[in-house]
């Protein structure tokens, strides 16, 4: 297990790095996926209902592999697409994987409303977010925040969404995860003070980097 703790900006050097040595974008996008659902996996011997939500970047993307994992081992999938259709180039290619999967695809999370959830997956807004909540996010976080209330397990892909990495401020409305999954390594707002209680609990999945190919920090 991994203790360094790093910022966004050094998150995205030590990918960089990854990349550099052969380590695609794509590549640690699956395996970042694959990790948060295999923590998920931990929790649900058994499949069930699952919600997925998931925003139009890499966070999305790591959603989008989860989803598939999921449908795949029998899971009832639906993805929730809270900002609309993806626009990095490995979220589209991960979505576009699951048209022939049984997986049902959503741009209105204001008809999940009625419905049940086992488990619900926050992969709206990663290590980018900072301010204010946009209203679709807002609306998206407080979907996850009722389901959770109504005893739905959920699970956040890196950090709950609407939180700020580096300095762990909590922006109003922001989702609330049972267990938190981040990647590689630690970042501040999982020890920070406002934010690590809306965390859950966190694991740190490894994601193939490998520890001789870190920038010094």
């Amino acid at each position: 297990m991994k203790h360094r703790i790093v910022t966004a900006a050094q998150m995205k050097e030590i990918e960089q790095a990854g990349d550099a040595h052969g380590l695609s974008y794509l590549q640690m996008m699956e395996n970042a996926g694959m990790a948060a659902y295999a923590e998920l996996q931990k929790q649900f011997p058994h499949p069930g209902r699952l919600l997925v939500v998931c925003g139009k970047g890499n966070n999305g993307g790591d959603g989008f592999v989860i989803a598939r994992a999921a449908a795949k081992d029998g899971w009832s999938v639906t993805v929730l697409l809270a900002e609309g259709e993806p626009k990095t180039a490995d979220a589209i290619r991960n979505f576009e994987r699951l048209h022939s999967l049984p997986v049902h695809i959503c741009a209105d999370g204001s008809i999940l409303e009625t419905q049940r959830f086992d488990a619900a997956v926050d992969a709206l807004y990663g290590t980018g977010f900072h301010g204010e909540l946009r209203p679709s996010g807002l609306a998206a976080c407080g979907l996850m925040r009722r389901l959770h209330k109504s005893g739905a397990f959920v699970l956040a892909v890196d950090l709950p969404s609407g939180i700020n990495t580096d300095t762990g401020e909590v922006a109003e409305g922001a989702a609330h995860a049972d267990l938190t999954v981040t990647f590689d390594s630690y970042k501040p707002l999982h020890i920070a003070e406002a934010s690590a209680p809306l965390c859950g609990k966190i694991v740190c999945a490894d994601i193939g980097i490998r520890d001789e190919w870190h920038p010094e920090f």
